[in-house]
């Protein structure tokens, strides 16, 4: 038994939003995750008994232990602009897994994030009237990361579901322009500027460890993720144009790809350049190709060319934007620890979202 509010996680992933809620003094007392890797890493930092490595619709709700909050994402492809858009989309049913767990369960509180998206969507309006959730009362909104202290502008859907009394969502900390009630929005500076401006290597370790009988890459933290890539000569050239904000629309014509002359408009953030003193834009889990968003450096001098970073950013600089501390444990290929980066809840957003629900929960 524990005196600490408990807290299960769906949808698990490498934990992103189980690390905000152990922060902010939860235990965590189950997890559920499909992808090996994924669920390796979160046995890694939180143990693999609680950890279940399985398909949610494979596990039966009545073997959840009893928890406080049960939080989680449910996978948000069908709702992403990314994606295809399709409210028929299988995936998007998964929610429905989420709320087999909550009618079993009985938490005093539950919490659903997902892509902005998904608060416009019609399985979020068939949600909020699910029957099972007729006991608890609801809030919901989009949450700016950046507006809770995480240095990246994404925002989130998230509902929170509470059968102790209405809570709201998490009053904001920081914003972009500062008042004497909020700090100012933290930025990429304060997150990654102390680190190494050229990596050493271009991969991770060679070391493997054991998880659920199953051997996986790792286990990796801190300086092992600041890997760097091989880019072409073109991409080289293509980076030394882009500056600190800019983006593909910098390049000079004889370095535009067929595809992007063609097209005048829109895909702002391809092939673009960090600020130093803003926050990044969403981290997604292609953050080591340019030319999937603006994930160049932020160093670039216009008067010294050799004053100038030339890469996409690393996966370490990448889990340091979604505020996991630099001790976290790692499994898995670069790719597959990029996709855990990026699929994860800033760890500051999930941290907010937990501070704020502890006093309800024990008062």
């Amino acid at each position: 038994m524990t005196s600490s509010p408990t807290v299960i996680d769906l949808f698990a992933g490498c934990g992103g939003m189980t690390v905000g809620f152990v922060q902010a003094g939860f235990e965590p007392v189950c997890a559920v995750e499909f992808d090996l890797a994924a669920a390796s890493t979160y046995a890694a930092n939180f143990g693999e008994n609680h950890m279940l490595w399985d398909d949610i619709c494979r596990v039966d709700a009545r073997s959840f232990p009893e928890a406080d909050v049960v939080v989680g994402g449910p996978p948000c492809q069908g709702f992403s602009n990314l994606g295809t858009k399709n409210v028929d989309d299988p995936r998007n049913k998964l929610w429905e897994q989420y709320l087999r767990v909550i009618e079993e369960a009985q938490p005093k509180v539950f919490v659903v994030e997902n892509v902005e998206r998904f608060s416009s969507s019609s399985e979020f309006a068939m949600l909020l009237d699910e029957a099972c959730l007729r006991n608890y009362s609801l809030s919901y909104g989009v949450l700016l990361a950046a507006d809770y202290g995480v240095a990246q502008r994404r925002p989130r859907a998230i509902v929170i579901g509470s059968r102790i009394g209405r809570i709201g969502l998490p009053t904001p900390t920081h914003a972009q322009t500062p008042t004497s009630r909020l700090r100012p929005w933290e930025t990429v500076r304060s997150r990654i500027s102390d680190l190494p401006p050229f990596p050493d290597s271009t991969g991770l370790p060679s070391s493997t460890a054991t998880f659920f009988g199953e051997t996986v890459p790792g286990v990796f933290k801190g300086l092992d993720l600041h890997v760097g890539r091989n880019p072409t000569q073109m991409s080289l050239e293509r980076y030394d144009h882009i500056p600190p904000g800019g983006g593909r629309f910098d390049l000079p014509v004889e370095l535009q790809p067929a595809c992007w002359r063609n097209k005048a408009s829109g895909t702002t953030d391809v092939m673009g350049r960090m600020r130093w003193d803003a926050p990044s834009l969403t981290i997604r889990t292609e953050f080591f190709k340019p030319e999937k968003g603006q994930y160049l450096h932020p160093q670039w001098d216009p008067v010294h060319p050799t004053n100038r970073v030339n890469r996409p950013i690393t996966h370490l600089e990448a889990a340091r934007l979604q505020d996991f501390p630099d001790e976290f444990l790692w499994c898995g290929s670069k790719i597959q620890v990029a996709k855990q980066i990026g699929n994860a809840v800033p760890v500051g957003l999930a941290h907010a979202i937990a501070r704020h629900l502890r006093p309800y929960i024990e008062g």
